[in-house]
């Protein structure tokens, strides 16, 4: 007899997962960092498992909030990166060729480096939207469980758009991604949280 969840089942795409791809959450997955989210993978080896950033989960305090020297500046959103680390900074952003002990993640795309210098930048005048993007914590993987989750369709593998990345959507860039990756998963997007509570 066919379970009642397999018509809203999703297959996973086949895509192998690597540092500069993006994940994104099925729809029904009911966690608090992971649901309807999408994760910039930061690291992805085989060996020693994965690190990832997700990219869409709104905090109610800005930076601003955090940094004395930030406080006159206009609101500098700040997201939930994560269950792992959660009392530690971390940023995404375009500015690796000023910023010190970058990591190139991919199409100008970067992580990390000389936080001094990113905050001169802001303070110079120069907006963070588009540019930097600030999380708090970050999401970790062991050696294969990344892989095991995959197969049972709990993520989807995408290519990153850097422009959705560094974007300060909430759960409209889960959709917007969805979405840009072709009409059979479009519908996934429009898919209710919990389809068996109506």
């Amino acid at each position: 007899m066919a379970n009642r969840y397999d018509i809203f089942q999703i297959k996973n795409n086949n895509i192998v997962p690597q540092r500069g791809n993006v994940l994104i959450s099925e729809p029904f997955l009911d966690d608090r960092y992971f649901g309807r989210s999408v994760v910039l993978l930061i690291e992805h080896d085989e060996e020693s498992g994965s690190m990832g950033i997700v990219l869409n989960k709104l905090l109610n305090k800005p930076m601003n909030d955090f940094f004395p020297e930030l406080k006159s500046l206009p609101v500098i959103p700040l997201f939930q990166g994560g269950p792992v680390g959660v009392n530690r900074l971390f940023f995404i952003h375009t500015l690796g060729e000023i910023v010190e002990g970058s990591t190139l993640i991919d199409d100008g795309l970067y992580f990390g480096g000389d936080f001094d210098t990113i905050k001169s930048y802001l303070m110079e005048g120069n907006s963070s939207e588009g540019r930097i993007k600030f999380f708090l914590g970050y999401a970790g993987w062991s050696k294969n469980q990344l892989e095991e989750e995959i197969l049972y369709n709990s993520w989807l593998v995408s290519k990153a758009d850097k422009s959705r990345m560094l974007s300060f959507e909430g759960e409209l860039c889960w959709k917007k991604t969805l979405q840009a990756m072709g009409n059979k998963y479009k519908s996934w997007a429009n898919f209710p949280k919990r389809p068996f509570m109506n």
